[in-house]
């Protein structure tokens, strides 16, 4: 009979087996319960009577070990995806979930994040260099005061994230959707963008002194008080974008006049505003 009171307690926790607390959980309950069907036949009970009553004494455990697993499973993610003061240089997270995970104070130069999900998660003071983000998912994520240099997002999912006060040098940003991306007070002179789309994005207070963003698209773009002496929109789409400079600054103005918009196309109020700031739209086409 303890056989059976075995088999039973085993088929109830063997869909947790290998989570810690679980695994204490079931020793427990296997003693309780074998105590329990001890008292039960020295009672006078037979086997399969001592059995059933042995059972029906610890009520709903099902639901009891589900939620016993669930909270540890949740506290282990929460001890894995913090990830703050740790050199971490080369390290492979490449196809990791680590949603909300934290890298502050890190050293994750060269490190593999293609393919993973790391939604909402946070990168903060570390040095990011050569690091590998093709094709992860990195929405609502933070990256802040970095060293992103060399780094690369090809066709990464970009939703609501936030890069500002960082070293983009050399960082690539290929075939993607930038969807209500923050790219703020930040030297972009040196990032490369390629076949990207830029829908909401925030430039404001950014430097992009030099940059190349032809045939590219951009719809409610916000450039204002950025940096944009000789920055090119050949071929490019431009629709509801802004440039708004700050208050009685000549540099911003002038630098206007600089931006190259050969062949480019935009709707008539960033046609308007831009002609009241007096940029060449000689070559524009009006859409």
């Amino acid at each position: 009979m303890n056989e059976k009171l075995h088999q039973y307690v085993n088929g109830v926790f063997a869909p947790y087996k290998g989570v810690k607390s679980v695994d204490e959980l079931q020793a427990d309950l296997l003693s309780d319960l074998q105590e329990r069907f001890n008292e039960l036949k020295k009672e006078g009970k037979d086997d399969e009577t001592a059995l059933e009553m042995t059972i029906d004494s610890i009520g709903d455990i099902e639901q009891t070990v589900q939620e016993v697993a669930n909270l540890t499973r949740s506290l282990e993610r929460q001890v894995l995806t913090n990830l703050s003061s740790s050199n971490l240089t080369n390290s492979d997270f490449a196809g990791v979930t680590a949603h909300k995970g934290k890298f502050a104070g890190s050293s994750l130069i060269g490190s593999d994040f293609s393919g993973s999900d790391l939604t909402g998660s946070t990168f903060k003071s570390s040095d990011v260099r050569d690091a590998n983000f093709n094709g992860a998912n990195l929405t609502d994520c933070t990256f802040s005061t970095l060293d992103l240099s060399n780094s690369t997002f090809n066709q990464s999912i970009l939703v609501r994230t936030v890069f500002s006060k960082s070293s983009l040098a050399g960082v690539t940003f290929r075939d993607i959707t930038m969807t209500d991306v923050k790219l703020t007070m930040t030297d972009l002179s040196k990032t490369t963008f390629e076949n990207c789309t830029f829908d909401g994005a925030d430039f404001t207070n950014s430097s992009l002194e030099g940059l190349n963003l032809d045939h590219q698209t951009f719809i409610g773009v916000k450039f204002d008080k950025a940096g944009l002496k000789d920055v090119t929109f050949r071929g490019a789409t431009l629709k509801n974008v802004s440039f708004k400079g700050p208050a009685l600054s000549k540099k911003f103005y002038r630098a206007i006049k600089t931006i190259c918009f050969d062949d480019a196309r935009m709707d008539k109020l960033t046609y308007a505003a831009l002609k009241g700031l007096e940029a060449d739209l000689s070559k524009v086409t009006v859409i």
